[in-house]
């Protein structure tokens, strides 16, 4: 397995990549990330606190790795939500690898280092929410009994999908990462030497180190653990922050809201103003557009 080097500018070559892999003499398969540039364009739409950050950062490149299941147009969204300082943390990611995050807390709450998931959640849940551009939508909630996302995620495929899945997280202020190993039926290889290869393979990821899954390239995290056991690296998708909030879709939004609020706003502000929380992108509406609304006629967007 060749080891790439970082480019000159520092940047790591694999940044804001998921790739897949294979072990060829057994029936496991992987996945493995990490976010930079991306990571770090949803931590500049607010003033996060680190601890948050971090968070941020796991459940981003957590998403990343669950999005390679999704085999059809769509979004597969995460989110905890629970009575915490940290009330909500939310990332999507969708069939063409555009990634989005946001979180809400208690401003006035010290977070420290260290904190887990749980803690700041409070009593709460974590859902993941896959949403296809056609069909029907389908939501896995799980309990928060874990302390930590890596283990909640596993705690979920082992209820929903009945899969031996194991996934390690990792962020800091500058990248994200995240591993993923998963037993699959039977095919090519015997039930016993599965079982063996994946207590071993799973025995050889638990040594990966924040350091590595930050600062090393994905064939150099993979030749670190598993140089042995004839690992074979597949195809990348390529990852980018990108919201998919529109002009358009912000407006259709205030038909949920009554048309005496609609209109008392307009006589208090002149315009209506909609904030965008994932990508802070501000929308601006004038009477003519609710008019427009309101009548039910498409109005026209600048």
């Amino acid at each position: 397995m060749r080891v790439p080097k970082k480019h000159a500018t520092g940047r790591m070559s694999d940044s804001d990549k998921l790739h897949r892999f294979i072990f060829d003499h057994c029936d496991i398969r992987g996945e493995i990330t990490t976010l930079e540039h991306s990571y770090q364009q949803v931590l500049q739409t607010a003033n996060y606190p680190e601890p948050v950050q971090q968070l941020l950062g796991q459940f981003l490149a957590a998403v990343s790795l669950l999005s390679a299941t999704l085999k059809f147009d769509g979004v597969i969204t995460l989110q905890a939500r629970g009575d915490g300082p940290l009330s909500l943390i939310v990332a999507d990611c969708t069939r063409h690898h555009n990634l989005r995050a946001l979180a809400e807390f208690d401003p006035e709450f010290s977070f420290s280092s260290g904190q887990a998931l749980s803690e700041l959640i409070g009593n709460g849940q974590l859902a993941i929410t896959i949403d296809p551009s056609k069909g029907e939508r389908y939501q896995g909630i799980v309990p928060l009994e874990q302390p930590y996302l890596a283990s909640c995620l596993e705690d979920y495929f082992k209820q929903s999908e009945q899969l031996p899945t194991r996934i390690w997280l990792s962020a800091d202020k500058q990248r994200s990462g995240g591993l993923f190993l998963q037993a699959l039926p039977q095919q090519n290889a015997s039930e016993e030497h599965n079982t063996e290869q994946w207590q071993h393979l799973t025995q050889l990821a638990e040594t990966i180190t924040t350091d590595e899954q930050l600062h090393l390239d994905h064939q150099q995290q993979l030749f670190r653990l598993f140089h042995q056991d004839n690992v074979r690296l597949l195809d990348s998708s390529d990852l980018q922050f990108a919201c998919s909030c529109s002009e358009q879709r912000t407006l259709n939004m205030l038909v949920n809201l009554e048309k005496a609020e609609l209109l008392s706003i307009l006589e208090e502000q002149g315009r209506i103003e909609v904030n965008c929380h994932f990508c802070n992108q501000l929308y601006r509406f004038g009477a003519a557009d609710i008019d427009h609304l309101l009548s039910g006629e498409s109005p026209t967007l600048h």
